[in-house]
């Protein structure tokens, strides 16, 4: 019986006499598998020969499966020889035990077969380097954990604690051996795993972290048929040694300074290779915020090849970012809440919908110079072409009390007081992980009345008297400040009435996003209402009706009874705008939201991301797969006012400037 190594050797050495140059499988395969990739003193060896490792992150559940493998080939043909990409918790496991590799039927359910994207990295001549987490960071809702995990009392995420233990060792047992068989020293492409993720920033005293974690991992790791290299990934600068195991490879993440980082790194794994694990190459942006354009190109090139000179292996982290649909977005706290855009593009050598910049042909250019093996690379593919649309008009709408309406039954909830999406009573105990959530109650007004939240909003709260928005519409960035944001504490709304009388009282609460990166402290990450009760005029109000406004694929796609035409020009408070496009060839775009003010936007049921007029983004990606032949439907849920019309660009506007 024949084993995937015999299957391999075969396929490699068959190839080999087809093709003059050879290919890094017939390279550091043939003419046998003895060995892993192994860090001696004086560098890497794969299988006994020595590498330098040329690796590009690349995130499977940001890129649509149909591009996969155009971006691999970029990938190869940019002269890298591995990909590296995270595995997020949050897609794999979207509510407690329930799984989705790929076979579920859930918004990104294509998005995650994991282990096609691992082969076909391998049919494109790329090793695979995996960093399952269970925290990713990744500028990803809440660094990749689950939303559920919020609800179990008393667990203490990324820590020993063993509840949280439990719920990881759950996972790994299902995600990792998935992997056992794709490692190298198996026929596979994997050539190495990360235990966590820059555990060292985990305690901003600078108290050491908990180690016992990173073993327990590791242990997981190991039971689990993973075999290959492990290592662990921060700034030495900043952490020296801290999160990190012994025998496990320290590698390093930084963007400037490459010699500080790796004689640092040299200083605490003496006899050791070194490996930036995260080269980065560009930077990311929060909304509200100018773009932040990361160093001139120069100074990049320059860092590049100086971490090349040192020696040592370098993984670009961006080397393609993709985009953060729906709702998986994260967000910083350096100072204050800084949620992400939706587009990922960081300013990588590959543009989010996939083109070729300056930076990759320089890169390309520089890692020539540094190639220890020739092996055969493929020719640059063609980019996709890019499309502006003809505008559209809306063919229809809902009110927000029409979505209400819609809404499906098991999402509504009666309870005495607020509390955060994550506990509501609903999804067999999972809570709501994402969205909107919805405070409903009857209540009494004086002519002149005082609403008052207690504690913090988290994130957005919007305040409606019988269908009608009462509070502020987000106009400036100074808004943030008052009533319905983040900001504020114990913040109080005036509501006037022509005469004292009851009526609705709808508080709209929305997640834009939860923390991926911080100290533990900034992990308590529960959304909504929970910090206190909501009174009016000093009375505790009890006893709401809560609306999970999860906006999810089969909402989109089950909404009836479009009234015809745009909103009326009058109407103030959320909204959905329904558009219609029929396409013979469907091509990548850029949805313009110019007009719009804040929202989402849907494609044939698809969340493809927030928008705001704050910025600094203004457009949208849309890529060809997620349209199709003939009719395409595109709905915009809009907070504020929504435009009459839907426009499309074939360029984005990422920032003030055109790129």
């Amino acid at each position: 019986m024949e084993g995937p190594l015999t299957i391999l050797t075969d396929f490699v050495r068959i190839y080999s006499i087809a093709m003059c140059s050879p290919s890094l499988y017939q390279h550091y395969v043939l003419p046998s598998i003895n060995s892993g990739l192994d860090p001696k003193p004086d560098g890497f060896y794969l299988n006994g020969k020595k590498i330098s490792i040329h690796s590009g992150a690349l995130h499977y559940f940001r890129v649509p499966p149909a591009y996969w493998r155009d971006r691999l080939r970029k990938y190869r043909a940019a002269g890298l020889n591995a990909v590296e990409t995270y595995v997020p918790w949050n897609l794999h496991e979207p509510l407690r035990d329930v799984y989705d590799f790929g076979d579920g039927e859930n918004d990104f359910s294509e998005f995650l077969d994991v282990v096609k994207f691992v082969k076909m990295a391998q049919e494109e001549d790329l090793f695979v380097i995996v960093r399952p987490g269970p925290y990713i960071c990744a500028e990803w809702d809440f660094g990749g954990l689950p939303s559920w995990i919020l609800n179990e009392k008393g667990v203490k995420v990324r820590t020993s604690e063993s509840k949280y233990m439990n719920r990881v060792t759950c996972y790994f047992n299902k995600l990792l051996p998935l992997f056992a068989d794709l490692q190298f020293t198996r026929g596979g492409s994997i050539i190495a795993f990360q235990i966590e993720n820059e555990y060292g920033s985990i305690n901003e005293d600078g108290t050491v972290p908990d180690i016992e974690y990173l073993k327990q991992l590791k242990e997981i790791f190991e039971n689990n048929g993973l075999v290959e290299m492990f290592f662990t990934s921060d700034t030495p600068s900043i952490r020296r040694d801290d999160g990190t195991l012994p025998g496990v490879l320290q590698t390093a993440n930084f963007k400037v300074d490459p010699e500080k980082e790796l004689n640092l790194l040299n200083e605490l794994q003496p006899n050791k290779p070194a490996m930036v694990m995260e080269y980065w190459t560009g930077s990311y942006d929060h909304w509200l915020e100018p773009r932040d354009l990361p160093e001139p190109f120069d100074v990049y090139a320059d860092v590049l090849e100086r971490i090349l000179l040192f020696p040592s292996s370098v993984n670009f982290y961006m080397f393609h970012g993709g985009t953060s649909f729906g709702f998986m977005n994260g967000a910083d706290v350096t100072k204050n809440y800084q949620p992400d855009v939706t587009t990922y593009d960081y300013v990588a050598p590959l543009t989010e919908s996939g083109d070729y910049t300056e930076k990759y042909y320089k890169t390309k250019e520089i890692l020539a110079k540094y190639q220890s093996v020739t092996t055969k690379l493929p020719d640059l593919p063609a980019v996709s072409q890019k499309v502006a649309y003809p505008t559209l008009e809306v063919h229809g709408h809902l009110d927000f009390w029409d979505i209400l309406d819609q809404l499906p039954a098991h999402l509504k909830v009666k309870l005495p007081s607020v509390i955060n999406m994550e506990n509501l009573p609903i999804k067999n105990g999972s809570g709501q992980s994402y969205g909107y959530i919805n405070y409903r109650k009857k209540v009494g007004l004086k002519t002149t009345s005082s609403l008052k939240i207690s504690g913090y909003v988290q994130d957005t709260a919007m305040v409606l008297l019988d269908g009608e928005l009462k509070s502020k519409p987000l106009e400036t960035k100074e808004d943030i400040n008052g009533f319905g944001y983040w900001m504020k504490k114990d913040a109080e709304l005036t509501l006037n009435s022509d005469k004292a009388e009851e009526k609705t009282l709808d508080i709209i609460v929305e997640n834009w996003g939860r923390v991926n990166f911080g100290v533990l402290d900034d992990f308590d990450q529960r959304k909504g209402l929970w910090h206190g009760p909501v009174y009016l005029d000093g009375d505790e109000l009890k006893d709401w009706e809560i609306y999970a406004l999860e906006f999810d694929s089969k909402w989109a796609k089950s909404l009836t009874n479009w009234k015809l035409g745009p909103p009326s020009i009058s109407t103030k408070g959320p909204s959905v705008s329904r558009f219609v496009i029929n396409l013979a060839l469907p091509q990548d775009t850029f949805v313009d939201l110019r007009g719009w003010t804040k929202g989402l936007v849907f494609v044939n049921g698809f969340n493809l991301g927030r928008y705001c007029h704050l910025g600094p983004t203004r457009t949208l990606y849309l890529p060809a797969p997620l349209l199709k032949k003939g009719q395409n439907e595109i709905l915009v849920f809009e907070h504020f006012k929504p435009d009459i019309e839907l426009s499309f660009l074939d360029y984005p506007i990422l920032g003030d400037l055109k790129p």
